[in-house]
């Protein structure tokens, strides 16, 4: 059984997997969570479950040590959050159920008291979802939690990368009931925002969402999909891409082709890492710690 660590003691092991960054505040700041009305959450995204070969030599392993690293931690999240991309996108509906079921398995072991999932392109598209939902129910839904409302988007079950018409409905009467200045958090797979289209990192009515959250002075989104750390902006909101637990992916448009990046031998699974978001009912912005993937 691996031994508690601290945040802190975390941070001092980045060098095994990663470095550690802080985004909004110091790391002092971090230490008031659970103070009152803050609560901190760790998003984790792209496992791919099922996908083998290069770059990673240990796609078998690499879940299961995220897993580890964060029971781990001394102090448990108050929820972790999948967004997308869970399993590895196979043809074959059986092969697609089972790795779900693995996958399910698997992270069934974390000592979180609450896991929310999502899904990604490669866990719905090919049939707009229909075996997520036997797994992990709705695909968008919202949620409250210490003063903070929290939406998920599907942005991925439509094939042709929208969020279509009636969840667009959806989610402007969801947040037709919040207040212009309420504390506001949405996750999507997919970018919302034109990041880099041509490798299918946008979504094609991403705009219509953004106008939806336009009038809200405090929304910030979290998604996955690109393999890397990218921080935009959207007029005042605020888009943080996390990290994968499987591959590193280039930065957007920097080549020809979104070809994994290199394994790297005497740094193994450097660019793989979850996230920490410390988040408050309070004005200040949510606060976010990147960690590695720890080595067993």
């Amino acid at each position: 059984m691996a031994k508690a660590i601290d945040r802190r003691q975390f941070l001092k092991l980045a060098g095994l997997g990663g470095v550690g960054v802080v985004l909004g505040s110091a790391i002092p700041g971090l230490a008031r969570a659970h103070e009152d009305d803050d609560f901190y959450f760790l998003q984790m995204s792209d496992t791919h479950w099922g996908f083998e070969g290069a770059p990673n030599p240990d796609a078998k392993g690499t879940l299961r040590k995220a897993v580890a690293a964060v029971n781990s931690l001394e102090q448990q999240p108050d929820f972790i959050i999948f967004t997308g991309d869970l399993t590895h996108t196979t043809d074959n509906p059986v092969e697609r159920r089972r790795r779900m079921a693995e996958f399910k398995e698997i992270v069934g072991g974390l000592k979180a008291k609450t896991v929310r999932f999502m899904p990604g392109e490669h866990d719905a598209s090919l049939d707009n979802g229909k075996a997520w939902k036997e797994f992990f129910g709705p695909s968008y839904y919202s949620f409250d939690h210490k003063g903070v409302h929290f939406v998920a988007v599907d942005n991925v079950s439509d094939p042709a990368a929208r969020i279509g018409d009636e969840q667009l409905a959806w989610l402007k009467a969801d947040l037709a009931k919040q207040a212009q200045d309420a504390r506001i958090v949405v996750f999507t797979h997919r970018p919302l925002f034109d990041l880099a289209p041509k490798w299918d990192w946008a979504t094609r009515d991403g705009a219509q969402a953004v106008e939806v959250l336009m009038p809200f002075r405090n929304v910030t989104v979290f998604y996955g999909h690109i393999h890397q750390e990218n921080h935009h902006m959207t007029g005042h909101i605020a888009h943080h891409s996390a990290r994968s637990l499987i591959f590193a992916l280039p930065a957007p448009g920097s080549q020809e082709q979104r070809t994994p990046l290199a394994w790297n031998e005497s740094a193994p699974y450097a660019g793989l890492g979850f996230r920490e978001v410390s988040a408050s009912s309070r004005a200040d912005a949510p606060r976010f710690v990147e960690w590695p993937v720890v080595k067993a």
